[in-house]
C-alpha cells in the first residue's frame, strides 16, 4: 500500500483566488485536529512567512511545520510537514495543485511519505496505516471545505 493521501475538490473561485486563499488565510479557514497536532501544545495560528509553514503558538513560540519547496501562485504549492515527534529523517510532503475548471478551480492536495513514520509513531495514534490514511484524508477534506468557504467569501 502507498502510503499518502489524495483529495480533491472544486471551489467556485479563479486559481490565484484560491491560491491566496490558501497561503494568505490560512489563519481563517485551517481547522484544528487533536488527533493530527503538529505539538503537545497545539493548536497555534498558522501562516505561511518567510518561506515555510510555520504554527504560532499561545506562548510565543513558533513550530515550523515545513519549508515551502515550490510556490507557482495559482497553479502549484508544495511544503514539507512534520510533527514535532519525527525523527530527523521522518519527513512528509504536501503538493496542492491549483487546477482550472469549468466555473472554477481544482483543489487536490496529496499528502504523501507517510511510508517514512512507522506505524507505532505517536502521530499515527496507533492505527493500521489504511485507516490512519483514511482518517487523515477526511481531516484533508474537511480542511478544503474551510478554504472553499474562505476562498468564496473573499
Amino acid at each position: 500500500m502507498s502510503s499518502k493521501i489524495l483529495v480533491a475538490l472544486r471551489i467556485a473561485a479563479p486559481p490565484e483566488a484560491v491560491f491566496d486563499a490558501f497561503v494568505d488565510d490560512i489563519a481563517l479557514w485551517w481547522r484544528p485536529n487533536p488527533l493530527f497536532s503538529f505539538t503537545p501544545r497545539s493548536p497555534g495560528v498558522m501562516a505561511f512567512e518567510d518561506g515555510r509553514l510555520v504554527e504560532r503558538l499561545a506562548s510565543g513560540k513558533v513550530f515550523e511545520v515545513g519549508q515551502v519547496r515550490v510556490w507557482e501562485r495559482g497553479a502549484r504549492l508544495v511544503f514539507g510537514w512534520r510533527q514535532a515527534s519525527f525523527a530527523a529523517d521522518q519527513d512528509t510532503e504536501v503538493e496542492v495543485r491549483f487546477e482550472p475548471v469549468e466555473e472554477g478551480t481544482r483543489v487536490t492536495v496529496e499528502h504523501c511519505g507517510w511510508d517514512s513514520v512507522p506505524t507505532d509513531s505517536v502521530a499515527r495514534h496507533g492505527f493500521p496505516d489504511a485507516v490512519f490514511l483514511q482518517r487523515h484524508g477526511q481531516w484533508w477534506r474537511g480542511l478544503l471545505a474551510g478554504l472553499a468557504e474562505q476562498a468564496n467569501s473573499r
